[in-house]
């Protein structure tokens, strides 16, 4: 696999991590234990993620997370734990990919797994902060789910054909910056005082 391959395969976790960190880990390491997808051969940093334990605590943290995701005020305590968790879990995924000699590499690696991890986890946080706003439960849910099902597609798409994990990480990265974009214009909006009254 080619260093683009490699790039984009830790861009493309690093950003899923941030919209769901255990998904991320329990399927790259339940795709390694069981042999489900073709995992290339230089991924053999991740060979940790196939351990019992963490394979166990990674399941519990995905089944927790799918159900508070749809609960409106869990959701947001939930992202405001997580803001701490999945950039680590992003930045610690992208380097476990990356598994250079090279020092240099591996904080290069490090540092630009967490940064993605952490856009794509503010752009889900914001999101999902004004979604949480509506009085009805049904645009939550859809939403989660719609994340749940991008993540799960993305992933297996990136880690079956890796020649597509750049194409996935540079869409992921766009849609990621075009929503923060769109949440900073709506902040700034709805903090915009009112114009003075006449008269």
């Amino acid at each position: 696999m080619g260093i683009v391959e490699i790039i984009g395969l830790a861009g493309s976790i690093s950003l899923l991590s941030g919209w769901r960190i255990y998904l991320c880990t329990f399927a790259v390491g339940l795709a390694m234990r069981t042999g489900w997808l073709s995992l290339p051969n230089h991924i053999s940093g991740l060979d940790v993620l196939a351990n019992p334990w963490v394979l166990g605590i990674s399941a519990i943290g995905l089944i927790a997370e799918f159900f508070a995701d749809k609960l409106p005020w869990l959701d947001s305590i939930w992202d405001t734990v997580h803001t701490l968790i999945r950039p680590v879990g992003g930045a610690l995924l992208a380097m476990a990919i990356v598994d250079a000699q090279d020092p240099a590499w591996q904080v290069v690696s490090l540092l630009l797994g967490g940064g993605a991890a952490l856009l794509s986890h503010s752009a889900k946080a914001g999101t999902r902060a004004a979604v949480n706003t509506s009085p009805e439960p049904f645009s939550n849910i859809a939403l989660s789910t719609g994340e749940d099902v991008a993540t799960g597609g993305l992933l297996a798409l990136a880690l079956t054909n890796p020649a597509t994990a750049i194409v996935i990480a540079g869409v992921l990265l766009l849609v990621v910056v075009a929503t923060l974009l769109l949440l900073h214009r709506l902040v700034k909006r709805l903090l915009r005082p009112p114009p003075p009254r006449s008269g």
